[in-house]
């Protein structure tokens, strides 16, 4: 079936429809990794946004039940260049094709992502609307205008658990090549906001031997005071930071009194809390080979990536937080530390899946903080 890809700003892509029919609209970015497509549609980093990926052949290795970060996709759409129909791969359980059907979510292919993701990187990230439904443009375009941006709105809500939970799976050491602590007895209970949380993360808090509570972002301060955590995480998350104000509350009355780890929009948060500003990129990071620079021992890592804000670094000083890491593409800011207290963050993913596992050294740092 042929769909349609229309970009705000009049652009249009026609190609061929897989996974779901209908429509689809979100913002469109790109992502650069050559694998992990499963673990980035699963990221629910990624809701209200349709993801472009600059590699050109999708779905060949198909797709498993263990390779996902969530329940499920959450993505808007995906959009690829060729899709493979007929994966070849000892762990795969079914096709792409079918995982998306089965979730209700669009692809489009045989289209030239080269071409849409150069647009992006020139006009920035942007709203588009994917149909396969008869529709002229004009039509579209209407619809697609009168559909609210992503600034400013709260995306956490479409993604974080309703209740508490106990937190048991761990990663195994053996895929992190011994860099986990294996064989800790769990004497650190960690509460960690879900904003988005990445099904890794939880597996590598458990890992490195932290009891792990994992609760809704809207839980109030009373009740993570009550359950007296030795250390609090603040997770990945989709959307505008500034959007989501009560967690900002929430985190500024507990970072001054308790370790504080955060990753992504939890560090985008961990900012807000203590008074530096964000702002929108571009186009954002979006891939599994961005590298960069620990300030504090000058080594390079390579890094996994998804977000569209970043922390203001002109704001740092003020918030009270010291420069740790920063992006040699751009500069932007990967890392910082408060410079009293027992916080810190990353902008990146040291959770690494896909990507490599240069950064587990954080888990271990939040680990020892807490001791």
């Amino acid at each position: 079936m042929e769909a349609v890809l229309l970009l705000e700003d009049g652009q249009v892509f026609y190609g061929q429809a897989f996974g779901a029919h209908g429509k689809a609209v979100g913002e469109v970015v790109f992502h650069t990794g050559m694998t992990g497509y499963q673990e980035i549609i699963t990221d629910p980093s990624y809701k209200g946004q349709m993801v472009t990926m600059t590699y050109p052949h999708i779905g060949n290795y198909g797709v498993n039940n263990e390779d996902v970060e969530s329940s499920g996709p959450v993505v808007e759409a995906l959009i690829v260049r060729e899709y493979c129909p007929s994966p070849s791969n000892f762990r795969s359980e079914m096709s792409l094709d079918a995982y998306l059907k089965a979730h209700h979510v669009m692809g489009i292919h045989q289209i030239d992502t080269r071409a849409l993701t150069r647009h992006i990187r020139e006009q920035g990230a942007m709203m588009g609307i994917l149909s396969t439904e008869n529709r002229s443009i004009r039509e579209l375009s209407d619809e697609l205008s009168a559909y609210p941006k992503m600034q400013g709105h709260d995306m956490v809500r479409h993604v974080t658990r309703q209740k508490e939970e106990k937190w048991d799976e761990k990663a195994a050491a053996s895929w992190y090549h011994g860099n986990v602590i294996s064989g800790v007895k769990k004497m650190k209970h960690v509460v960690a906001y879900d904003y988005g949380i990445k099904r890794n993360i939880l597996r590598l808090l458990t890992a490195f031997g932290l009891d792990v509570t994992v609760v809704p972002a809207f839980t109030p301060v009373e009740r993570i005071k009550e359950m007296a955590p030795d250390g609090l995480f603040l997770s990945n998350g989709p959307g505008d930071p500034e959007g989501v104000d009560y967690a900002v509350k929430s985190v500024r009355a507990l970072a001054s009194s308790i370790p504080v780890f955060g990753i992504c929009l939890g560090h985008q948060l961990l900012g807000l809390a203590f008074g530096a500003h964000t702002y929108k990129m571009k186009f954002g990071h979006h891939g599994s080979n961005h590298p960069v620079k620990n300030l504090i021992t000058e080594d390079i890592e390579i890094t996994s990536q998804n977000h569209n804000y970043a922390v203001d670094p002109e704001t740092l000083t003020k918030a009270g937080f010291e420069l740790t890491h920063r992006n040699l593409n751009d500069c932007t800011v990967e890392g910082m530390r408060h410079r009293e207290l027992p916080v810190f963050s990353v902008q990146y993913h040291p959770e690494a899946s896909p990507g490599p596992h240069d950064s587990l050294y954080l888990f271990r740092y939040f680990y020892e903080l807490m001791k």
